[in-house]
């Protein structure tokens, strides 16, 4: 059974102006890789758009609608002092968290084990009714919920790697105790969140890194806290 890659070119539409860190090249470096002889058996698909409705389970609908609204026919338009929106942002965010979708789907109808998608705008930065730190809708966090109403799944994880720490899928797992948010992440950094652990939140756990943190430092806080805290949720 292969894995599944969901992606889709309009992706690379969402420009962000120049030199900005959260560009189309990001992208194309992901989607260059993945053409190697390694990875030949991947099953490729073109990832769907995200319904308001799939989006409304992370945000509120006021949200989704004004984040689609805030789209510019031409030009870029800030949304944040980091996060930059053009005319085709709105498709891209669509496109990426209806990847995320497809995917949870594909593993519930047992299509394959594993899945991954190759998107942008990226999500974890973007808080239930806030767009920010290049992020406009949370991908990860609407394909868990996703996975919950149209599946069944009663509980879900979120594991994040990023060097940021994802403070809105923080946010939002710790209104929802079923819904497990683990994060290893250089602190203190951008965006000031998960310097610590709150026990009212066992189901929400940081492992903070130093700068320059390396695999033995990553094995380290995997075996603890994440891990562990990972299998006592179940």
């Amino acid at each position: 059974m292969s894995t599944i890659l969901f992606s889709h070119s309009a992706c690379l539409d969402h420009e962000t102006g120049a030199y900005h860190p959260e560009s189309p090249e990001r992208l194309r470096s992901v989607l260059a890789a993945l053409e190697g002889e390694d990875f030949m058996f991947l099953d490729r698909r073109e990832a769907p758009r995200a319904t308001r409705a799939q989006l409304s389970l992370a945000h509120p609908a006021a949200h989704v609608e004004a984040v689609l609204g805030a789209i510019p026919s031409d030009g870029l338009r800030p949304i944040d002092a980091d996060t930059v929106v053009s005319p085709g942002s709105g498709e891209a965010a669509l496109r990426a968290a209806g990847a995320v979708v497809a995917a949870v789907d594909a593993i519930a109808r047992r299509e394959a084990r594993t899945a991954f998608w190759a998107v942008r705008p990226p999500g974890h930065h973007a808080g239930p009714a806030r767009a920010m730190g290049f992020c406009l809708f949370n991908n990860a966090a609407v394909g868990a919920l996703h996975g919950r109403k149209a599946h069944g799944y009663r509980r879900v994880a979120i594991v994040d790697f990023d060097v940021h720490h994802g403070n809105g899928s923080e946010t939002l797992a710790k209104s929802d105790s079923e819904l497990f948010y683990g994060s290893t992440h250089q602190a203190p950094l951008y965006p000031g969140t998960g310097m610590d652990n709150d026990p009212a939140h066992p189901n929400v756990v940081n492992a903070r890194l130093p700068p320059g943190a390396g695999s033995a430092e990553f094995r380290a806080a995997f075996e603890a806290p994440v891990l562990p805290a990972l299998r006592a949720f179940a």
